[in-house]
């Protein structure tokens, strides 16, 4: 009886292991290349490459081009536009502004080198909108600032191929 037992435990270990070698040579003979292929595209920061705008009947345009996917999107009406890190005021002139923070983002790619573009610092002489800055790109973030002389009411909307992100900022007919 003691080697009967003996031998159907010997099975079961051997079933066992046998199991586990299995389980573990499948997992070893998928290529790496295709698991990490997926994961990286999903995951890779998307980047800010530009910001423009232009002026229409009733409403202006600010519109921000990326590579990769839209990130996610704040935007927050402010009483004063500073860049980040230094905290230094941003000289916009305006008397109301909108912050605009992208997240995940970067305007640099993985080597440090520049991607964005677009305006730093450019004085806009449309209805609504009178400036805009890009105000960071840090730790993930990239944020814009713009400037108006009264008080913005707009919309934001994502548009695809190519990614963007649009900001409307409505006014009265001028057309």
């Amino acid at each position: 009886m003691n080697r009967l037992r003996s031998r159907l435990r010997r099975r079961q270990l051997v079933a066992l292991a046998t199991g586990a070698l299995l389980t573990a040579g499948i997992a070893l003979a998928a290529p790496a290349s295709a698991a990490t292929t997926a994961t990286a595209a999903s995951t890779q920061t998307p980047l800010v490459v530009n910001a423009r705008w232009g002026g229409h009947c009733t409403y202006d345009r600010l519109v921000i081009d990326i590579e990769g996917y839209v990130p996610g999107v704040t935007v927050t009406p402010v009483s004063q536009l500073f860049y980040d890190g230094s905290g230094k005021p941003v000289p916009l002139a305006g008397k109301h502004f909108l912050e605009i923070r992208l997240n995940p983002a970067a305007g640099h790619d993985d080597a440090g080198q520049n991607v964005y573009r677009g305006p730093r610092l450019q004085k806009i002489y449309l209805s609504k909108l009178k400036g805009i800055a890009l105000t960071g790109d840090y730790e993930g973030y990239v944020t814009f600032g713009a400037a108006f002389d009264t008080k913005p009411y707009y919309s934001t909307t994502v548009l695809h191929s190519p990614e963007r992100l649009v900001v409307d900022i409505s006014h009265p007919n001028v057309c």
